[in-house]
């Protein structure tokens, strides 16, 4: 993306950041709370996720009803990150941070932290810091961050997991380090208890899915009453509502040709395919696609308009018995794709065109076809991280668009025993392997793509299902 030669825009955005001085130190439960706290007060609310994970957007949107999206500074430039936000509906955003505040894709640089986003963004930070098990150190470790913002972008505290007690003895101490130290207008929003009935679940992927937890509605709505007793949510409004005005420039998608004939786009998304860039999805349909989701694991097949199929990831590995014995959808994909209709499929949806795909004891089940070969567990997170399509070779293309240089992100713990085509590698290491199989008329492979990062794989994708479907009705027409 480039900002060159585009008109400037501004938009106002009251906007806050929750960022932590470590993982697990409660950023996700602390931002579905005070959403669902702001909700309440009647606030017009957008969300926001650091980094490249699907499943704490799916918590915003699916459990509070509040549009979600992601920023990542690695996937996306500037304008891309500010496009995303100034294309919000509502008029304040929360955005919820990653890792901990200046955790990037190296320990020499904040690239990709939570804090170059809110940098890039002009967006102010309220910091949770964990407080159990921890005396006046809660202090230090305080100082110690604030010492790295240099760009002063830390505008309140909530001390997570601490007594009221102690809290209100600690209270005092700090604000006066704070004021010493030159930070006075930095403010101790509040202080949360240890909270042990209040939790958000985990597993070997992250997250549990919302629809996994009990009762994950209800213990957000206490939470975000604990929030309003125990925080200052008012100063929390007041940090908001101190954000400058969002500078863009002109959409992105001004200068892609968008068809004449919406070419329709079969979605896979139900429980076992669900990780999307809503981003993503809107770039294709600003190109002019329409998209009609379905379920690989509910529905008997494609949606017969279909002339384009996108295989999301998710959990298949969860739910290998139904896909298996969905026989009707699994024809519906293999004939799809038989007939050179095309297709992206990202981790979970390369997983489900095997042949067969073994659960964690080794059980095999028989999944698409599309690709010869099996995946199975390994115990282990397989080339984690962000990548690249390498951009230093002969133009490697897909939908007839050149994708090197393409960008996107791998999570998964289960691997292939084929070899894909093409080289993609680690942005820091360099660590290359062939981790993509792309021609006309696919691009499959374990990564995560983010399609702003290769705009031309938008506009290639689109005309290659328009051409499918001309192609179709003339076959309709001819016999």
């Amino acid at each position: 993306m480039t900002a060159m030669n585009q008109e400037t825009y501004k938009k106002k955005i009251n906007r806050v950041m929750i960022a932590a001085g470590s993982s697990s130190s409660g950023k996700t439960m602390i931002s579905c709370g005070l959403l669902e706290a702001l909700k309440k007060r009647g606030l017009g609310l957008n969300a926001y996720k650091c980094g490249p994970d699907y499943i704490d957007p799916m918590f915003h949107s699916t459990v509070l009803g509040i549009d979600s999206e992601n920023l990542d500074s690695y996937l996306s430039d500037r304008d891309g990150i500010r496009q995303v936000i100034a294309s919000a509906k509502k008029d304040n955003a929360v955005i919820e941070g990653v890792m901990g505040i200046y955790d990037g894709m190296s320990v020499d640089s904040i690239k990709a932290s939570c804090y170059d986003v809110a940098s890039l963004t002009d967006t102010p930070i309220i910091l949770v810091i964990d407080a159990a098990n921890a005396g006046r150190t809660v202090i230090s470790h305080i100082k110690g961050i604030l010492a790295d913002d240099s760009n002063r972008m830390i505008k309140g505290i909530i001390l997570n997991r601490i007594s009221e007690g102690f809290y209100e003895k600690l209270k005092p101490v700090i604000l006066k380090e704070l004021t010493d130290g030159g930070f006075s207008d930095i403010r101790l929003i509040g202080g949360i208890p240890k909270l042990k009935d209040i939790c958000i679940e985990s597993r070997y992927l992250g997250l549990k899915l919302p629809s996994e937890i009990d009762n994950v509605r209800e213990n957000i709505d206490k939470f975000s009453e604990i929030l309003e007793k125990r925080c200052d949510i008012d100063s929390v409004i007041d940090i908001m509502n101190s954000a400058d005005e969002i500078e863009y420039h002109s959409d992105v998608m001004s200068t892609t040709k968008a068809p004449k004939d919406k070419p329709v786009i079969a979605v896979a998304r139900d429980e076992a395919f669900c990780f999307y860039y809503r981003e993503n999805l809107r770039l294709l349909e600003r190109a002019g696609a329409k998209l009609a989701y379905f379920s690989p694991l509910h529905d008997t097949e494609i949606p017969k308009e279909a002339c384009g199929l996108i295989l999301g990831g998710g959990y298949p590995e969860l739910y290998l018995d139904k896909l298996s014995s969905n026989t009707s959808m699994l024809r519906s994909v293999k004939q799809a794709i038989d007939s050179g209709m095309p297709t992206i499929a990202e981790c979970g949806g390369y997983m489900y065109l095997h042949s067969l795909v073994k659960d964690r004891e080794g059980k095999a089940f028989s999944l698409v076809g599309a690709v010869d070969g099996e995946c199975s567990y390994t115990g282990h997170l397989v080339r984690f991280g962000y990548m690249q399509v390498c951009d230093d070779i002969e133009e490697i293309k897909a939908f007839g668009a050149d994708i090197r240089g393409m960008r996107g992100h791998e999570f998964h713990y289960y691997d292939s025993t084929v070899t894909c085509d093409h080289p993609v590698k680690k942005p820091v290491s360099k660590t290359e392997w062939n981790g993509i199989i792309c021609d006309e008329k696919k691009l499959w492979g374990y990564p995560h793509f983010y399609y702003g990062s290769c705009i031309k794989i938008v506009n290639g994708f689109t005309e290659a299902a328009k051409d499918y479907s001309n192609g179709k009705q003339c076959k309709v027409f001819c016999q």
